[in-house]
C-alpha cells in the first residue's frame, strides 16, 4: 500500500518562503502523477499544483509565479517550493498520488498524506 509522508510546513511571515516535501513509499513513484492540495478552515480542498511522471506541471491561478512543484524520482519525493507567501496561503497542505490531468484540471488520486500545516502571518 502506497504511503505518503509530508514535511516542511510551519509558521512564516508574509513574503517568506517554505519548501514542502512528500516522500512516497511502497509504490512505483516514477509512474505517479503527484499533486499538492490545500484546505483552509471552512473551505473546500483545492488543487495547488500537480506534476506528471513526465514532468508536466499545472498550477492553480492563485499560486502561479510564486510556487514551483518538482519531483526527484531517485528519492521518491515531490516538492513544493513556496515563495512570496501570503496570509491567504494559510492551510493544511496535503500530498496526493495517482491523480490524472483531465482537460484543464487535475483529478486527485486515491492516496493522501496526513497533511502539513502552513501558517502565514501578516
Amino acid at each position: 500500500q502506497v504511503q505518503l509522508v509530508e514535511s516542511g510546513g510551519g509558521l512564516v511571515q508574509a513574503g517568506g518562503s517554505l519548501r514542502l516535501s512528500c516522500e512516497v513509499s511502497r509504490g512505483i513513484f516514477s509512474i505517479y502523477t503527484m499533486g499538492w492540495y490545500r484546505q483552509a478552515p471552512g473551505k473546500q480542498r483545492e488543487l495547488v499544483a500537480a506534476i506528471t511522471d513526465g514532468g508536466t506541471t499545472r498550477y492553480a491561478d492563485a499560486v502561479k509565479g510564486r510556487f514551483t512543484i518538482s519531483r526527484d524520482n531517485a528519492k521518491n519525493t515531490v516538492y513544493l517550493q513556496m515563495n512570496s507567501l501570503k496570509p491567504e496561503d494559510t492551510a493544511v497542505y496535503l500530498c496526493n498520488a495517482g491523480g490524472a490531468f483531465v482537460l484543464s484540471t487535475v483529478a486527485p488520486g486515491l492516496t493522501w498524506g496526513q497533511g502539513t500545516q502552513v501558517t502565514v502571518s501578516s
